[in-house]
């Protein structure tokens, strides 16, 4: 009788989630691959004693498995582009962007990834819409309330997002949005009279902010904007990376053309029998036997004893 214990059930999904995105080799490939980079930062992590970065890993493996959780709870199919987009997003934030510090290093890394999170926000909500559509009988939208909806929905996670990171730098001072120096602003707190006028202000070559503490400090090349611009500039490429997608799934859809879009970008239902067929997928792979260990046969001699 064997005295191995039963894995525990937490570990024991999570091997269900890795075989589910197993069913799909290019996936599985592409999220092996980022896995690994993520496992080996997290091994650096450790070895620097950067616990922080080392939670940002744990965190990133655990959104790597999100699509196959979503798949398997809501019977639904991610096309492999569109999975594999959401791993690729994952990494370049996280990690590059986090822990690699690329929002800093490399001019315009958060601009790129707001526009995909748009671009993917829009594909998520036009994939909900179109099931509800498709599967309700009260409910039949036109291919431009169809598109509506899911731009709409790109734009309310864009601006979710941004009052999560407002959240933060007000509460914990993280400064999620980022500072810009500006060199002219029009104010109306400036008005001498107090009637509102905004009184413009340009040319700013420095600010100096002073403390109650006393302390002094001189800001080089204009004033400090903290976040507005950031914001904005956030919200308009969400805004542009919606569209794209939009506009994209509403042609598919006026020209017939929509299975082209389905099979890329847009999810898919699972009939009862097809979930059922990939769970015994799973559970196959799953109970696969491991290669025994070859052992060295020793021939025994002509004549010779034991």
């Amino acid at each position: 009788m064997s005295n191995s214990k039963k894995r525990p059930a937490l570990w024991d999904k999570i091997a269900d989630l890795r075989l589910r995105i197993s069913l799909d080799r290019r996936a599985f490939i592409l999220y092996s691959i980022l896995r690994g980079l993520v496992l080996l930062t997290l091994v650096r992590m450790i070895m620097t004693r950067n616990y922080e970065g080392a939670g940002i890993c744990v965190l990133s493996l655990i959104l790597f498995l999100l699509p196959a959780a979503f798949e398997d709870y809501f019977r639904v199919k991610i096309p492999p582009l569109f999975e594999g987009m959401i791993y690729v997003f994952i990494y370049a934030a996280e990690i590059l962007g986090e822990i690699d510090h690329y929002y800093v290093l490399i001019h315009g890394w958060d601009t790129i990834l707001h526009t995909i999170n748009g671009f993917l926000c829009a594909a998520l909500g036009f994939s909900l819409v179109y099931l509800m559509n498709r599967n309700s009988k009260n409910i039949s939208l036109s291919p431009f309330y169809l598109t509506l909806a899911a731009f709409c929905f790109s734009m309310t996670v864009g601006v979710l997002w941004e009052f999560f990171e407002f959240g933060a730098d007000w509460f914990l001072m993280q400064d999620m949005q980022k500072d810009f120096l500006i060199s002219r602003f029009g104010s109306v707190t400036l008005d001498p009279a107090g009637l509102g006028k905004p009184v413009p202000v340009r040319d700013i070559v420095s600010t100096v902010i002073t403390t109650a503490s006393g302390r002094v400090i001189t800001i080089e090349g204009g004033y400090l904007d903290i976040g507005l611009l950031d914001t904005m500039k956030d919200l308009l490429v969400n805004f542009l990376g919606a569209l794209v997608f939009c506009g994209i799934g509403y042609a598919a859809l006026k020209s017939n053309q929509f299975e082209a879009v389905t099979d890329k970008l847009i999810w898919r239902p699972v009939s009862a029998g097809e979930h059922e067929r990939e769970k015994e997928e799973i559970h196959r792979r799953k109970t696969l036997p491991r290669k025994a260990p070859t052992r060295k046969i020793h021939k025994r001699r002509p004549g010779g004893g034991q």
